[in-house]
């Protein structure tokens, strides 16, 4: 079997006196039905934290069901489509391995690997709030080095569960999720890869550059 899309989830803001501003939307639900995903996100999800999450480098954020499988191994518990707070689950695609700047046809949706997510504490405490053993959540998070990417929607289009994922273009630069992640958190050594990815969202670019300079 090949890449799938498993479920399209979607979240509103809610109330939450535990996340940093009071609401928190990381409460994705799988919902039936084709979805449009437009260029800052899909049509029906919507952002809590402005400051952090969104725009179009973060449109949608897309998490493999085999990496869940990891965590409820880990876990000892089940864990859902949508409880990381992830738009995509997917199947039969190693997410953390694409390259950044890769691009899949989902649907009628062009999708690009565009950014990662970078644990905070509204993650560990919505974990917490679930029943979920969250010690240390973002340490641990982080230590696995598979964060799952951030996609920009180059071409808006319907998506739906059960949509194959096809990658239609590779870069070949090798800058994977996976480095680009561990770059941004524990290894600062690999931030002047991150400068042969066309297309780097702009804070990355700066951290990189800022870093090269320091080594000057």
């Amino acid at each position: 079997m090949g890449a799938l899309l498993l479920s399209v989830n979607l979240g509103t803001p809610r109330e939450a006196a535990w996340a940093e501003i009071g609401r928190t939307s990381i409460d994705k639900q799988p919902v039936a039905g084709p979805v449009l995903a437009r260029r800052l996100g899909l049509d029906g999800d919507q952002i809590s934290d402005r400051r952090h999450h969104g725009g179009v480098d973060q449109a949608v954020y897309a998490f493999a069901r085999e990496d869940l499988d990891l965590w409820a191994a880990d876990l000892g518990e089940e864990v859902r489509d949508g409880q990381f707070g992830e738009n995509l689950t997917t199947s039969g695609i190693d997410v953390n391995e694409a390259e950044v700047g890769e691009r899949w046809l989902v649907g009628d949706a062009v999708l690009e690997v565009a950014s990662v997510r970078i644990p905070c504490n509204d993650f560990k405490n919505w974990m917490g709030r679930c029943g979920y053993d969250n010690r240390a959540w973002v340490r641990r998070f982080t230590e696995t080095g598979r964060p799952g990417p951030y996609l920009r929607v180059v071409q808006e289009g319907l998506i739906r569960a059960g949509d194959e994922i096809t990658v239609s273009h590779r870069p070949g630069h090798g800058v994977t999720v996976s480095t680009m992640f561990r770059a941004l958190t524990t290894d600062h050594a690999l931030l002047p890869e991150l400068l042969r990815v066309d297309g780097l969202p702009v804070k990355a670019r700066e951290r990189a550059e800022k870093y090269v300079a320091s080594l000057a």
